[in-house]
């Protein structure tokens, strides 16, 4: 079993270079940022880049894995996307988890922007950018010509990790295509159908569904109350602790990092 920290993307850019360097010092096995615009439109929050300020911490941490917690591949150019990734696995030495989904919420992160709210459309989108980012993360020639994407492109380099750096697909339980698409890659962070963590019994059907083969990762994003052992025996691999960005969330957070992955 590991242990992450999985902090907004949202405050002081400089505060969560910190966190990554406190994570790391306090015994955590990865930091991950999530990948916003706006969050939620309606608080106002300061939302910043998590790529750039993963790449500040990438220099100033040694051992913790770094990565996003998700991003929206759909919004995203495959290949500024894959650069961005690449970049950062060689900034910190081949420690770059690739989290992805198709981003909620729609409204403020992709209806704000003229695109489609759709969850089949960005679907689609998903899948389709996905299949161009393992190429470019491969550092192989890429051509493409569809209709979402034309693509005759060759960027190099490639990532450190070979053959590319773990993608882990996050979806919500219990849809399936999220399982599906995440059998093709290396690990699956499900979530409930609000949208929170999901409940150990939950990720036991979740792993009973997906009889995932070593190696593969089964992230669960826990809550509050619910012992970390239950969901090693549901089959998790990881345990991603985090908190929303409402009142003193950063004391509770930086509390959360000094306690260390002791469990609960």
């Amino acid at each position: 079993m590991r242990y992450a920290i999985s902090s907004p993307n949202v405050g002081d850019p400089a505060w969560l270079v910190d966190l990554a360097i406190e994570t790391e010092r306090a015994g955590w096995d990865a930091f991950f940022l999530w990948d916003h615009l706006h969050l939620v439109r309606a608080l106002a929050l300061d939302v910043f880049d998590p790529w750039v300020i993963l790449g500040a911490a990438a220099r100033e941490t040694e051992r913790i894995r770094l990565g996003t917690m998700i991003t929206p591949v759909p919004r995203r150019r495959p290949w500024k996307l894959a650069k961005e990734i690449v970049t950062l696995d060689h900034l910190s030495g081949g420690r770059v988890v690739v989290g992805v989904g198709l981003g909620e919420p729609a409204a403020d992160e992709f209806g704000s922007f003229g695109e489609s709210i759709d969850p089949r459309e960005r679907a689609v989108l998903l899948d389709k950018g996905l299949a161009l980012l393992e190429g470019f993360l491969r550092g192989e020639p890429v051509r493409h010509d569809g209709d979402a994407f034309s693509v005759d492109a060759h960027l190099k380099p490639a990532s450190v990790q070979q053959p590319r750096p773990p993608i882990w697909v996050a979806g919500k339980w219990p849809n399936r295509k999220p399982l599906e698409r995440a059998a093709r890659y290396e690990g699956v962070m499900p979530i409930s159908s609000e949208g929170g963590p999901i409940p150990p019994e939950e990720l036991r059907a979740v792993v009973d569904l997906m009889r995932p083969v070593e190696p593969f990762d089964v992230v669960a994003s826990v809550g509050p109350g619910v012992p970390w052992s239950e969901f090693e025996d549901a089959g998790a691999t990881w345990i991603v602790e985090s908190g929303w960005p409402e009142g003193d969330w950063r004391d509770d957070l930086e509390q959360m990092v000094r306690d260390g992955p002791s469990g609960s």
